[in-house]
This record gives C-alpha cells, structure tokens and sequence, in this order.
C-alpha cells in the first residue's frame, strides 16, 4: 500500500513503537525517520522489529504492510474493521455473523483463520479483547477477538500489518500475525469530519462525525484528544415474503392475509442499528533528557438494536397471538462500555533504552432484549427483558529494554529483552429470571387458527428468539501469566541480516508453560532485489470465554421434513456434564510457520510475493450437536440428566479437536506515475490466496465409545475450509490532480461454500467483483469535500434456493460484501 507519511509521523511513530522497539531509539534514529521520503519502501516502521536501528518495509525480513491516514479516510465504511477488510486482501468479514452477540463483534477471518490467531496492539501494547463470544457464528465460531471498532477511526496515525507469526515477541495470539495501530501523535492542529450516507435501495443511513485536536505540551511533549459518534441505521429486508402469516382457519387461508407485510425477516441484511462514541486520549512529556512520561486511552460507549430473529403464526408456537396478532420482529439489545488506559516511562539507563508501562482494560456488556416474549410464561408475558452481562479484563505491565553492540560485524547486534505480567478475567452474569424460566404454558385448543395448529402443546422455555443467562450458566473465572523474552539481531554481512527470538511464558490455568521460537532472514541479491524469509512456533493460550461460557438457547433443527424447536446447552469444558461427554481441560494451541518471499524494489515500483504455511495442532473448535436423533439421541440424553442437566435436547462444548494446516501467497504490487501537468496517479495490486486441510480429527473420547456420535461432523469441518473465499483481488487507482482526487477499487471474492451435514444440500457461491469511487476536491487550503459509492454497481451475492420459513437465506449468509447493495456517501472535512 502506497504511503503518503510525513517525515513528523514518521517520527512519532518511532516514539510510539512496540515495547523495547524503535520507539526509544536514539536521537540518530529519528533523524534517519525524518529523512525518510514518500516512497512506500522507505516508510519506517516498529512492528516485528525491536532495537535503535531503524527498519523500513523494504527492508523488513516479514512481509509488513503500512496503511496511512489517508487510505482508512477514503472510506464511507463506519469502523476499523470494515475498512481494513476492504483493504487487506486477506482479511473477511461474512455478511450475517450467526446470531447471538456477533451482531456487535463480528467475526473475521484472516488468512483463512478466526480473529483469535490476530494479536492486535495499540502503540505496541496488547489490546484487550471482548467480552461477546462469537458462540453462534460458523465463521470464526466461538472466537473472541479485539474489536477494533471501539477505536476511534481518526485517533489513528498509521496502521502496520505484520503478515507472520510472532509469537516470540509478542505472546498468545499472534499466529497469523500482528495488526498495530499508531496513534495519531501530531503535536498540534485539528480536525474535523462529518460523513453521511446510506445504501441505494434499502436504506441503512449513516451519519458519522469526528473531531481531533492536539496540543504541545512543554519541551517536545503533546497531547491529543479524538471523537468520534455515529448512527448506523439497520437496513431494510432482503428476504423473500413468506406465503402465509397466520395459520389457516379450518383449512383455509385468514382474510387478514392481505393486509399484513409478508417479508418478515428483518435481520436478513444489515440487520443492526448502531449509536457508537469512541474517543481516546495520547499524550508524551519530555521529563529530562533521558526520561520521557506517556499516556494513553480509549473510551467507547455502544449501543445496539440487533434484528434477530422473525416469527409469524403460521410458523411458530411462540408467537403468541394475543400479545402479537400478526407475529413480531425480535431486537436484541446491547449496551457495551469499553476502555482501556495505558500509562509508562521510557529512559535511557546505563546506555540501555527502557520502557516500563502498565495498561488495563475492560469490556462490560449488557445485554438485553426487546419486542420478544417468552411464550411458556403465556399471554402475560412481558416483552422486554435484561438476559445478563458479560465482561472481560485485562491488566498488563510490562519492562522492556534494548540496547546495541559492536562486535565486529557488518552492524550492530541488536539486544532486547523483556518480562510482562499478564491477569485476565470473564465474567458472565445471569439475566432476570423471565428470561430463561419455564412458565408452564399450554396453548388452549379452541376454534382459532392458531389453536387448531397447536393447541395442547407447550412452547419451549425461555424467550423465543434468545435466551438469557441462568444462574446455572453464570460463571466467573480468572487466570495470571508471566513471560519473559530475548530478541537479538544483526547483519552478518551488509547484504546478510539475521534475527533471532525466543519467549517463555507460564500461566496459571491448564494452559501451562508455553515457548515459543523465531528465525528470520533476508538477504539482498542485488540492490532493489532481496530473498526474505523464517520459520517461527507459535501458541494461542484458549480465551477464558472458551472454558467458561455457558448458555442455553432454542435453536431449530429438521426432523424428517418438518421443522421444530429444540433446546441445546452450550456446556463450560470444565463442567461435570461436559466431562461425562469426554470433555477435557482446554491446552494451548501450537503453531508452526514457515515463510519465504521476494522483494523488488526499483524507482516507483515495488512487488512482494510471500508464500507461507501455518500449521497449528490442538485447534479450539465447537463439537456438533451432541443429543440429536441423528446424533446419540437419549443416550447423550441420559448422560447430561445424570450429570445435572435436564430439559434439552442437545449439548456442545469447546473441545482441543484437530490438526490443520494452511498454505498461502500474498502478492503486492505498487507504481506511482507522476505525470507532472496530469498530476500523479498510483496504482495498487494485492492478491491474497490460501488453502486449508485438515491433518488430523481426534478419535471419540472413551465415554462415547459405545455411542454412535460423531463429535466434529462435516458442516463444521467444511465450514474450516470453504466457508471464506479462498482468494481475494484488490485493485485500486488513486489519482491526484491539483485540488482534485479520484480513488478508484475494484475487489474480486473467490467462491465460497455454505455447507450441510449432507453433500447434496451444499450451496457454492460463485466469484464477484465489486467496485468502489470516492472523488474528492479541496475546496480551500483548510476545506476538502468527497462523494463516493461502496459497491457501485449494486452488486448481490447469486441467489441459491433454500429460503427459510421466514424468507431469509436466498443468497446465504457468508457474503464477504454484505447482501444490501450499494451505498452511497458523502464527507466534508476541516482543518485547524
């Protein structure tokens, strides 16, 4: 990606850097990040690299890419997540998360990978990650990412993608690399921006708005403040109408018919309202020569109506008509505080550069439902309810230190080394008693069309379209970790570099003493020309969510051709049922990545092509639905009564169940043509391509020995390997004309699967392309205005039969460019 940086961000960037990295570099160092020029080869960068000497992405071992200000502006996408997806070709996002909570956290997959193997820093400080499992997404399931929405957009000064492991360096997590957002460290000037917008057809309006300022403070210090708020509407339906909303009278269709809506599916689509306030705080204070002091924070509010779930009486026992006539659209709420506060010193001691800093963070959800009802609780129902919390901490200190030596090579040894001490803590709080309890309903048999079809029968407990947490599910867990760390490098000729790393850490709970290792090389064959590459170990400590959380929800599965209403409990690893059904305690998982590349650097063009593999053993996955007629029936049944769980019809849990392996190529390429009276025009090539297998499922535990179960089916085993595209394009022009801009995009998607437990009901996506234009003018030195289009052409995923009883699932659920449509937007932005 083609960077626009100033020589003044660069060097903030060197004093925001990752712990014991360039940031505390000498004076020389920032003098060589001043001198940097515009070309994207030469842009400094502090990720993946640690000690004074200062690093560029040409001449990076690991493929590292640097995204400017500029590019996350040339966007009518709302959230960091949205718009790196557009720009990283290896980076998804499906259109329709799953349900649940992903409708605030919604899954990603990079590199063919969940969000979980991403390490995200902010300034080269672990970020905290969120309280909302991912436990109904098929995407990504059971993830817990960062989510980088609660960031604000414009707090952010540049953003450097790590496409490697690094694990070494950094921890837990970083197993298909490292995204680190700088924070914007201008020491004066603001800014404000205003956009709008919303989709062609469907509605969906947005209206975003963002204001920065920063100040100096004393001699070389700053501080800058960013906001931003913005209102996302949810977008009108794309699902079919259902033939009928209520159920036949004697036989025959309700005159009412004709007089109802008949597209019912309000989720299918962009299926949230969003209200968002994101802010955050940077600030550094020279203290003497060698002493720096700095701080900085995030503070978000969010506050969400989630379309989950549709009901109609000819359709379903819980849409109760005496409450809801005509049936009812079911909203889940959230209303979520984020923030995390980072405070340290950095000194220079001894000729060592130190930083010592300590960060907490925390994510605290409530969760809520709206326009629902729980039917066993009959016509009193209320129809509004409080389901729980859900909350995660993180508390983190850190002492790095880096220093450089002379030993006679052709550069200095590069020496850092470091300790952190890690706690951590989940949280998941029951909800209000209506939520989830049984109230002993049975629908009367009378001579209305909603008695004949299901008089006598009883609803299932809880509320219809989610159910909140019970005492039974509640949970609270903790765990501590330390670690410590050795990273040297040098070049052991001036063509030859070499770096070497290693990281122990322990932690308190079954994830136990992990290590992990790291090589990395390059060599320069000829100027502009260099062969890069290494091999790392990784590991992904199992998130507390994943041992702990707990649930029970009505889900509907097929029994021969008719559709019902089942209760499956998600079951904690470590419960005394789950352990019945042969659950064990959750142990990390284990990567091994290989890497190798080229760089070609000459004038204003430049291409990268890296090849990787990422094995990684242990995988934390979902069982099947363990209990089903097809799948151990009353005999699994029998096992979760005897151990305390009565009245469901299924269980799952997280389980340690496979070997996967992934091999992949990213490929880069980049050219500015500067035309002089036609101005300068820069042209952008990425392709990313992977392909996952697995290696390796575990047997069933000896406790379902004598049972025919099967523990990890084909859907979720598919779901692994076809459910994202395995390849995307990204191309894209950026024209700059005097006071005119015009960015042009075009990305292509590779076919995607939406997979079934049976072959002959797959359904396969074929590739799409979908354009985006943003023009832009500055209409003074301290005024620009743009008007752009995301998905210009309107373009829409095929349509591929399967539509559900509510009208949903013409055009699937794992679109990567959303089933909406087009959207159209403007943005004004002031500087001051």
């Amino acid at each position: 990606m083609k960077l626009l940086l100033s020589s003044s961000v660069l060097a903030s960037g060197l004093l925001l850097a990752t712990p014991a990295s360039a940031a505390d570099a000498a004076p020389a160092a920032e003098a060589a990040a001043d001198a940097a020029s515009d070309i994207g080869g030469d842009a400094i960068i502090v990720t993946g690299v640690r000690g004074a000497t200062p690093r560029t992405v040409a001449d990076s071992p690991v493929p590292i890419d640097v995204i400017t200000p500029a590019e996350l502006k040339a966007t009518g996408r709302t959230g960091l997540k949205e718009i790196l997806g557009n720009i990283i070709p290896s980076l998804t996002m499906p259109a329709l998360g799953g349900g649940g909570t992903s409708a605030s956290v919604r899954p990603i997959s990079i590199r063919g990978l969940s969000g979980d193997y991403l390490l995200v820093l902010v300034n080269g400080k672990r970020r905290h990650t969120t309280s909302l499992i991912n436990n109904l997404s098929r995407v990504s399931g059971g993830s817990t990412p960062v989510d980088i929405d609660l960031i604000p957009t414009n707090a952010v000064g540049r953003i450097e993608v790590l496409r490697d492991g690094a694990a070494a360096q950094y921890g837990s997590d970083a197993i298909s690399g490292v995204i680190n957002l700088i924070l914007d460290s201008s020491p004066e000037g603001g800014e404000f921006s205003a956009t709008a917008g919303q989709l062609y057809e469907k509605g969906g309006a947005l209206l975003q708005q963002s204001l920065g300022y920063g100040t100096r403070l004393g001699d070389g210090g700053f501080a800058r403040v960013s906001v931003e708020a913005k209102f996302h509407d949810r977008a009108d339906s794309s699902a079919d109408p259902i033939a009928r909303v209520f159920p036949l009278v004697n036989g025959q269709p309700d005159p009412r018919e004709g007089s109802v809506d008949h597209v019912i599916a309000g989720g299918y689509g962009r299926s949230n309202r969003d209200k968002i306030i994101n802010s955050s705080f940077n600030a550094e204070l020279p203290l003497s020569d060698t002493l720096k002091g700095y701080t900085f924070s995030t503070l978000s509010y969010r506050d969400i109506k989630d379309a989950r779930g549709a009901y109609a009486p000819s359709t379903s026992i819980g849409a109760l008509p005496q409450i809801y006539p005509s049936g009812f659209q079911a909203y889940r709420r959230i209303w979520e505080w984020d923030y995390q506060t980072t405070w340290g010193l950095k000194a220079q001691l001894g000729g060592w550069d130190a930083d010592v800093s300590t960060s907490f963070g925390r994510d605290h959800v409530r969760l809520g439902a709206e326009n629902t009802l729980n039917p066993s609780l009959g016509p009193t129902s209320p129809t509004s309810f409080f389901m729980g919390k859900q909350v995660q901490t993180l508390w983190v200190n850190n002492l790095d230190l880096s220093r450089a030596f002379d030993v006679g090579l052709a550069d200095k040894l590069e020496v850092a080394l470091g300790v952190e001490q890690r706690w951590e803590k989940f949280q998941n709080i029951a909800g209000e008693p209506d939520s989830y309890r049984d109230g002993g309903y049975v629908v009367p048999v009378d001579g209305t069309g909603f008695g004949q079809a299901y008089g006598g029968k009883s609803p299932s407990p809880g509320l219809v379209s989610f159910t909140g947490t019970s005492p039974a599910d509640a949970s609270s867990i903790s765990r501590g970790n330390v670690a410590a760390y050795l990273d040297v490098s040098t070049k052991l000729t001036p063509a030859w570099f070499v770096g070497l790393a290693g990281r122990f850490e322990h932690y308190t709970d079954s994830a136990g003493n992990t290590f992990s290792g790291k090589f990395s090389t390059r060599y320069e064959l000829a100027r502009g020309v260099a062969l890069r590459g290494g091999v790392n170990t990784g590991f992904r400590a199992p998130s507390l969510a994943q041992t702990a959380f707990s649930t029970t929800q009505n889900t509907v599965t097929v029994v021969g051709n008719e559709r019902v209403t089942t209760t499956s409990k998600f079951l904690p690893v470590n419960s005394a049922a789950a352990q019945a059904l042969g659950a064990q305690s959750l142990k990390p998982e284990k990567s091994l990545n290989f890497t190798a590349g080229l760089t070609f650097e000459r004038g204003p063009f430049r291409l990268t092509v890296d090849g990787y593999q990422i094995r990684i053993d242990d995988r934390i996955v979902k069982t099947d639905f363990l209990g089903t007629a097809s799948n151990g029936g009353a005999a699994i049944k029998a096992i979760l009564v005897a151990n305390g769980v009565a009245n469901v019809d299924s269980a799952q849990f997280f389980t340690n169940a496979i070997d996967t392996r992934t091999r992949g190529v990213d490929v880069v390429g980049e050219y500015t043509w500067r035309t002089g009276g036609l101005g300068t025009v820069r042209l952008n090539a990425a392709w990313s391509y992977f392909d996952t297998k697995i290696l390796h499922v575990i047997d069933n535990p000896a406790q379902l020995s004598a049972i025919n179960v099967v523990l990890f089916g084909r859907q979720v085993q598919r779901d692994l390997l076809v459910a994202t595209p395995k390849s995307k394009v990204v191309l894209s022009a950026n024209w700059d004309l005097g006071k005119a801009r015009i960015l042009a995009r075009a990305t292509r998607y590779g076919q995607y699967t939406e997979s079934s437990s049976v072959e002959a009901s797959d359904r396969t996506f074929g590739a799409k392309w979908v354009a985006d234009l943003e023009l832009g003018y500055e209409l003074s030195d301290h005024v620009n205005f743009s008007v752009g289009a995301n998905n210009l052409f309107d373009s829409y995923p095929e349509r591929n039969g399967l539509v559900a009883q509510d009208g949903s699932g013409a055009y699937g659920s794992f679109a990567p460019f959303g089933l909406s449509g087009g959207f159209y937007y403007a943005r004004v932005g002031v500087t001051f």
